[in-house]
């Protein structure tokens, strides 16, 4: 079955996460995507390498392998003379571009919407910055990690002494998922209106929003509040603890969930004590529950904890290492992850579409390109002939 996204054209000049999974997102929904890269590949392409080639140079990595599925690959210098009119024969014949850039690069490469805009007024413009387009910080750079911490995430994260980033870059995926979710929104819109628009991810912008309910809770009561690693301040108990033989995880909100925990863990008690009377007060005494509950845990194994709290309908779940993650037995039996082989590095599980359209589901129809490896085909479908396109190999265009 055609994804909803079929004949719908992306080309995508994004690096690392938030835009090229954008655009992954993009493809898995059927759309027809182009990553290009620099002529040496992008700085993205071996990062958390999986191997290496036989003259001890790192092969592609696992970001890479995950963030360009379903893309063909083209090289290209977009600052060489000739190298721009490939960027805008790609971008005439594109209904999307994708550049996660600072604004001051997007221009420079005629990647800004007024330049994209006057080749293909249709063409919608995705981009993501690290802290939006407008603003006195609009031309820093910046990665995950410091949305992470300027958002306040981290401070919280951690303990007074020690933020904490977040090993998950959850900032670049969650502004990855945005974007694409405005792009088809703008498609829609084009529908009807026949004309392009700018889209914009910020990181910041993401962050912000993520961790709002703990920055909107500040700005209006001004709590002041101070990092307590795992244990949340809202509600209980809602932790992380430690069993015999591992670690598990409690997520209590409300009354209900909360009798619950009393009940099983032999505290009745509880149900008539004033500090537990809310989910507010049983944040503001969450040290004195969790205390209580990690002493019960922690005469269990996790897989005993556990089983009690399923059994009792209290949400509780595993602390995983990695490769216990990989061997669960759900995560195995669902399609959560899929398995592409990439030449020199064989099988290898990724993600699938994480979100899933029932009728029109994504799929993962092909692995992420080699360098250059439809370079030939995608100049071709530009109008480029053999020689032309031998003419721009030879002069380092591609």
């Amino acid at each position: 079955m055609a994804g909803p996204l079929q004949g719908i054209r992306v080309v995508d000049f994004g690096r690392y996460i938030a835009g090229p999974f954008c655009a992954a997102l993009l493809g898995d929904l059927g759309a027809n995507v182009i990553r290009v890269e620099k002529r040496d590949g992008r700085e993205d392409r071996t990062l958390v390498s999986l191997g290496e080639h036989d003259d001890g140079s790192p092969r592609e990595g696992a970001m890479f392998l995950q963030m360009n599925r379903n893309k063909r690959g083209l090289t290209l210098d977009p600052a060489h003379e000739k190298g721009r009119e490939v960027v805008r024969r790609l971008i005439a014949n594109s209904d999307v571009v994708i550049a996660n850039l600072p604004g001051e690069t997007l221009k420079s490469l005629g990647l800004d919407y007024a330049s994209v805009s006057a080749i293909n007024p249709r063409a919608i413009l995705g981009i993501a910055t690290a802290f939006g387009l407008e603003g006195p910080y609009a031309n820093r750079v910046g990665f995950d990690g410091i949305a992470q911490a300027m958002s306040g995430a981290a401070y919280f994260a951690g303990t007074e002494e020690q933020p904490v980033r977040a090993a998950v870059p959850w900032v670049d995926f969650g502004t990855a998922s945005l974007l694409a979710l405005g792009i088809v929104a703008a498609l829609r819109v084009r529908d009807a209106t026949g004309k392009g628009q700018l889209v914009e991810g910020a990181l910041l912008r993401t962050a912000a929003t993520f961790f709002s309910p703990t920055l909107i809770e500040e700005a209006v009561l001004k709590l002041d509040r101070k990092p307590s690693l795992n244990r949340s301040q809202t509600a209980g108990p809602s932790d992380i603890f430690k069993t015999r033989d591992g670690w598990i995880t409690v997520a209590v909100n409300g009354d209900p969930l909360f009798r619950r925990v009393a009940k099983l863990i032999g505290a009745p008690e509880w149900l008539d004590d004033k500090r537990f009377a809310s989910d507010k007060l049983r944040g503001d005494h969450g040290e004195i529950i969790s205390v209580r509950v990690q002493e019960w845990c922690a005469a269990r194994t996790s897989d005993e904890a556990i089983r009690a709290f399923e059994g009792a309908r209290v949400p509780a779940g595993p602390v995983y290492t990695m490769r216990e993650a990989l061997d669960d037995p759900h995560l195995k039996a669902s399609d959560i992850l899929t398995t592409v082989e990439f030449p020199g590095i064989g099988k290898a599980p990724i993600a699938a579409t994480p979100v899933k359209l029932h009728g029109t589901p994504g799929t993962v129809r092909h692995r992420a390109p080699l360098l250059g490896e439809h370079s030939d085909a995608i100049l071709n479908e530009l109008g480029y002939s053999a020689s032309e396109i031998a003419a721009l190999r030879d002069s380092g265009v591609v």
